[in-house]
């Protein structure tokens, strides 16, 4: 077999064929629907054949636009059968967003929620090379809908057949995960299917840097003490696409929610039996701290939740501040909690085990480096320990940008000894001791009278403010100093009006001066995309006021 997506998680079905596999639950406790490893793969098997049926085949793009469900799973996994690319869409997006991303993705055919209906009906005008709709029932069939040629997804099943009888894949074959697009349109990333395994898949083991060096392998690391995992974010997200996959290549069980309610959440932690839940930073760490603080049905909430399966909490993909992990820590003194820092575009670059007496820095994080994490300079020189530069990632990387090869040049790059380089942009630091310290989002980092201000540890010291609920913060053009800090703030209910001249006093205490926010918006709310990252574009156009 070969590094391939599909034939990683056969493997895995013929090891674990009666293990749960996956269980989807509803936000509102309705439902939770399960799939044992078998199951999981005949209903792909037959989804698979259905889209071949329909004249999809290697290459193709096939949509995926739902809420996390079971159907989205058995998607992907029937497209990756086919030789086929999966198009994570964002189901947050408006008619224009949606046009634009399916318009860069070209599908073939597109899968989706009876509840998108509307929409797909709307831009389908605009895609005609869209050949294939199947339609997922989720109950939300309205009379006088779009009547649009679309298959029943369960009768899509039942036209094809169970066997496992593919051709052979590849390693080559691409898979592809459109950006959240929090700075500007989303970019799709292509990669061969060997490398984003590599990079973000499991095949290289964050907690001690092995390597797996057959397909074979994975698959044991579920033998002796398989574990429950919850992502919560979206699957349209590759952090909980591949927090998914990783979990069925080594036989593990992974729970998913349909939409992120914290007491919901805390409710399945005990009746799943969750053991490591992954969230994506404070957009989902503070409300689940939080709702362990209110009351529930007349009890104090942590006697009302059973955690006593859980030892593990994992952030990625955006900032998971100083403050909210303590609170965690308050709770949970033995938890195992992790920090990962990496990107679509570089994969994963490091991880870091975090606990109340290895605080670091406010607002960064100083990980262990995964596979061929590097820092270099704009010539693509590795720099020595202490001097900041851009974080980096050689090896397994992508091919490209889908349709931009602009963009591609200035992200995807060969040093003059020949060595090819992913360097999305973020800032980074070598340690002495070969970690690696990220200090920020590269096309945030604020230039203000020469000097760099890394937005997350800003946020960092302003989220600790006790009048502070969530905050984003970002820089705004400056007739003295070409940019100046804003600080967007949503404050805690029921307290007074928090001051600018309040919140520099507390942070001057955790940052430099020249790091001070120097003007303050209250919002009602930071506006932020459905994976927990800060919606970047609405946060400039609210500090350029």
């Amino acid at each position: 077999m070969e590094f391939n997506l599909a034939d990683l998680f056969e493997q895995a079905v013929d090891h674990y064929p009666g293990r749960e596999a996956v269980s989807c639950a509803s936000a509102d406790g309705k439902a939770v629907h399960r799939r044992t490893f078998a199951e999981l793969d005949e209903r792909a098997n037959r989804l698979a054949h259905h889209l071949q049926e329909a004249g999809i085949g290697p290459g193709d793009r096939v949509g995926v636009y739902a809420l996390n469900c079971a159907e989205w799973v058995e998607s992907l996994l029937a497209i990756c059968k086919v030789r086929a690319v999966c198009v994570n869409v964002n189901y947050r997006y408006v008619t224009d967003e949606l046009s634009y991303l399916l318009g860069m993705a070209e599908p073939a055919a597109l899968i989706y929620q009876e509840r998108y209906a509307d929409r797909v009906s709307e831009i389908l005008p605009g895609l005609p090379g869209l050949r294939h709709l199947v339609v997922i029932d989720d109950g939300t069939a309205a009379p006088g809908g779009p009547a649009l040629q679309a298959v029943p997804y369960e009768k899509a099943l039942a036209s094809g057949g169970p066997q496992r009888d593919f051709p052979p894949r590849s390693p080559d074959d691409h898979y592809l995960l459109f950006t959240g697009g929090t700075t500007g349109l989303p970019k799709g990333v292509v990669w061969r299917q060997e490398d984003v395994f590599f990079a973000l898949g499991g095949g290289i083991d964050v907690t001690n840097g092995h390597r797996m060096a057959t397909p074979e392998e994975i698959v044991t690391t579920g033998y002796a003490n398989p574990i429950t995992f919850f992502p919560i974010a979206p699957l349209m997200h590759g952090a909980t696409q591949w927090g998914l996959m990783q979990q069925l290549f080594k036989g593990n069980r992974a729970v998913l929610i349909d939409r992120f309610v914290p007491e919901r959440v805390w409710e399945l932690v005990g009746s799943e039996k969750i053991n490591v839940v992954m969230i994506t930073g404070d957009a989902m760490g503070r409300p689940l701290v939080e709702a362990l603080d209110a009351p529930r049905a007349g009890t104090a909430a942590t006697e009302a939740y059973d955690v006593s399966a859980m030892f593990g909490l994992v952030s990625s993909a955006a900032l998971f501040s100083t403050p909210v992990k303590l609170r965690f820590l308050e709770r949970f003194p033995t938890l195992y909690l992790s920090d990962a820092v990496g990107s679509s575009e570089g994969g994963a670059g490091g991880v870091a085990h975090w606990s109340a007496d290895e605080q670091g820095g406010q607002g960064t994080v100083t990980t262990k480096p995964i596979g061929d994490s590097e820092v270099v300079d704009d010539d693509l020189n590795p720099l020595p320990p202490g001097v900041v530069g851009k974080l980096a990632r050689r090896g397994n990387i992508p091919l490209r940008y889908l349709g931009d090869p602009v963009k591609s040049a200035e992200v995807f790059r060969t040093a003059p000894d020949g060595t090819r380089y992913a360097v999305p942009g973020d800032w980074a630091r070598r340690e002495e001791d070969g970690r690696i310290t990220l200090l920020g989002r590269g096309s945030s980092c604020i230039n203000t009278g020469g000097e760099k201000v890394f937005p997350e540890e800003v946020e960092s010291a302003i989220k600790s403010h006790p009048a502070v609920y969530d905050t984003v913060v970002v820089g705004a053009p400056d007739e003295r100093w070409g940019e100046t800090v804003v600080a967007l703030v949503h404050q805690r209910e029921g307290g007074a009006e928090l001051t600018l001249d309040a919140l520099q006093a507390h942070c001057r205490a955790h940052v430099a001066g020249y790091k001070v926010p120097r003007r303050l918006h209250l919002v009602p709310g930071i506006e932020r995309t459905p994976t927990g990252k800060p919606d970047m574009r609405w946060a400039k156009r609210i500090a350029a006021d």
